[in-house]
């Protein structure tokens, strides 16, 4: 999901050719037997003015699990049905840090209700070690703290048999007091209780490389935003997949933990269901 935060686009280095050769032997090995995924962001649009139908139409397209960004005030029970009838499986959500902390317990009932697998923090914004502390923006020592709160969240998550992630923007690829965000996330959090979501689109945005943290350590990346960009800086925007930047075959190669992927397209040129087509497309090519 967009964030205002933005760093130059900085092409992808000479490992991104290196990684595809490297790893091109594991390609298949990783999202080819997996279903298409959609993040439901990708169709906020649609969904409050026809939840029922607009989930038929990504089944029509070929996508088969999705992941929610809002339940659009519907029961779980309900939303679930919904999922079932449109043969569709909803296997993670997105939830704020401080919904986490705040609301832990009834989103674990609706998350067990609905048969989640994934519950991915989709924000940190705004959480503060001090709680007088306002805007957005977080210091490292901020970070820090947000490192300790995702322990603590993952263990009440994990115990209730679920999988805790977190999902990066731009901001987490900020350099504080002479730190990469990013790093000190990984290195602070227990990598048996928080797990990652990457989502390539924000990294390369922001200036990295995704095939490099997947290679040092693929077995913290079990899911994935699939995100093609184009533009720089603050022209940058989502597009089909294949139209941008972004090449997924050495990211996909690289991605041995993947275990699930989601196509997320925040912006549309044209027709959304046709672009979420060409999207679903790409990565049965990408997977041939």
């Amino acid at each position: 999901m967009r964030t205002s935060s933005r760093r130059d686009f900085l092409k992808a280095s000479g490992t991104v050719a290196a990684a595809a050769l490297a790893g091109a032997h594991r390609l298949k090995a990783a999202p080819a037997h997996m279903p298409i995924g959609l993040q439901l962001y990708s169709v906020r649009n649609q969904l409050p003015k026809d939840f029922d139908g607009t989930l038929r139409q990504l089944h029509s397209l070929g996508y088969r699990v999705v992941e929610a960004a809002g339940y659009y005030n519907k029961p779980a029970k309900e939303f679930r049905s919904a999922m079932e009838q449109a043969g569709l499986r909803c296997i993670s959500t997105h939830l704020t840090l401080a919904l986490l902390r705040t609301k832990l317990d009834e989103n674990l009932d609706y998350a067990h209700a609905l048969g989640l697998e994934y519950i991915v923090c989709s924000s940190a914004g705004g959480v503060h070690r001090d709680p007088n502390a306002k805007g957005e923006r977080l210091s490292l020592d901020d970070w820090r703290y947000v490192a300790e709160e995702f322990n603590h969240v993952g263990e009440k998550i994990k115990a209730a048999g679920i999988i805790f992630g977190v999902h990066n923007h731009t901001p987490e690829f900020a350099v504080e007091n002479g730190t990469l965000v990013y790093d000190e996330l990984l290195r602070l959090t227990d990598p048996k209780l928080v797990y990652f979501e990457m989502d390539c689109g924000w990294v390369q945005a922001s200036g990295h490389d995704p095939v490099e943290y997947l290679r040092k350590s693929p077995e913290r990346f079990p899911l994935m935003h699939v995100k093609d960009m184009e533009g720089t800086g603050r022209d940058e925007k989502s597009v089909v997949l294949g139209h941008g930047h972004l090449d997924y075959r050495p990211i996909l190669a690289a991605a041995t933990g993947l275990k699930q992927y989601f196509i997320e397209q925040e912006e549309f040129a044209g027709d959304p269901m046709t672009e979420l087509r060409e999207d679903a497309e790409y990565m049965r090519k990408v997977n041939a």
